[in-house]
């Protein structure tokens, strides 16, 4: 589990930024909107304590639910202000533009991302002896090698990139794997994430690639290929990877499973969520706290909040992602446990690929080819 990261239902304010390069357009990803959640004056003990602290939460969008806000600030009285992002790159530049503001005290980024900016200065360690509710995470999903011992990371939600179809305008049986949405018949009805890793891991994977290639003749061969499939593209989304095919514009593509599962819920019963034969792509995101944040004892709370099986349990029913939260899983209804779209069996896991940090150097080489491929179109 290399990396088990990537969108997400709350009343928060999300501002489309695209992915871009770390160091050339740092620029582009400001601009995004805070949205503050109210104050509550109840502290942990049911007393009335005042509290002037503030935490400022970096999220993406519609992955955090509003109870768990609420809880937190009637439990603490340390209010929230929520702000959101739609891409780990988009992050990961507004943190490093930032990085001496210390604008932001908690961060949840993908597990490739928290190895790059852990090797890059941007994360501080965390003090598990403020983190009691740590014992509840699955060892499957601590200690991994992109942080070892979880010295700045601690597992929120984990899922997976797969195929979209739209059952009462494509047959689902008709389509199974990635490559699928290349054929001609589906021209204007496709919608990729906007998401280059992503797209391109996709396009790697039809290839007989890893998802997580660092060879540019590789990544070359991938753009080569997914300039085909522009011509049935309608659309790129990482927002709420639910919206094309609820309103309609689009009829099949990539979706996250989480996102698929809302879908469902939200009335549209014939969207279908698959695992392509060429294997899923597998994400983990994370709490990390950036170095220069100020209300770091804030941080850790709501990570033990966060941590604890009643509330991780909360998080993973409404949002529709897995949770690494051993303990929480055990409260789940059989029918979420159960839930293949939800948690995928051994079979899928054993072909899909978690999401590794390539490097900036052939990070930079995707971004070149992804602003083609878009520019192109």
């Amino acid at each position: 589990m290399t990396h088990l990261s990537s969108s997400h239902p709350t009343t928060h304010t999300s501002a489309s930024v695209g992915r871009i390069v770390p160091k050339a357009l740092l620029a582009a990803a400001v601009g995004l909107v805070l949205a503050s959640c109210s104050n509550s004056d109840n502290a942990a003990d049911g007393s009335a304590a005042a509290s002037n602290e503030t935490l400022n939460l970096y999220n993406w969008s519609e992955y955090m639910p509003q109870e768990i806000l609420d809880g937190f600030e009637e439990e603490t009285g340390i209010s929230v202000n929520y702000t959101t992002f739609d891409s780990n790159e988009a992050m990961y530049a507004k943190l490093k533009l930032l990085d001496d503001s210390s604008q932001y005290d908690l961060a949840i980024p993908s597990t490739y991302y928290v190895e790059k900016m852990a090797k890059e200065g941007l994360l501080q360690e965390l003090d598990k002896s403020k983190l009691s509710n740590f014992k509840n995470l699955d060892t499957s999903f601590t200690n991994t090698k992109v942080d070892p011992d979880n010295k700045y990371s601690i597992p929120y939600m984990w899922g997976s990139t797969g195929l979209a179809i739209n059952g009462d305008s494509v047959d689902p049986k008709t389509v199974n794997s990635w490559n699928d949405l290349w054929d001609p018949k589906y021209k204007g009805q496709v919608m990729l994430t906007n998401d280059v890793r992503e797209v391109f891991g996709m396009a790697l994977l039809t290839l007989g690639y890893s998802g997580n290639s660092s060879n540019p003749d590789e990544i070359e061969a991938a753009y080569d290929k997914l300039t085909t499939l522009m011509p049935n593209v309608k659309t790129f989304n990482s927002d709420a990877t639910r919206m094309p095919y609820i309103e309609g514009e689009t009829a099949l593509g990539m979706t996250w499973n989480g996102e698929a599962v809302m879908a469902n819920d939200e009335g549209l019963t014939s969207l279908v969520y698959k695992y392509p034969t060429e294997g899923a792509i597998l994400w983990m995101d994370n709490f990390v706290i950036p170095k220069n944040a100020k209300q770091v004892d804030a941080a850790h709370k709501f990570i033990d909040y966060l941590l604890r099986p009643e509330n991780a349990k909360i998080v993973s029913e409404e949002i529709g992602y897995a949770s690494p939260n051993i303990a929480a899983r055990e409260l789940m209804d059989e029918s979420v446990q159960n839930n293949p779209t939800i948690y995928p069996s051994k079979e899928v896991l054993a072909k899909a690929e978690f999401q590794e940090d390539v490097g900036d150097e052939a990070l930079q080489v995707y971004q070149q080819y992804w602003d083609k491929l878009k520019t192109g179109r």
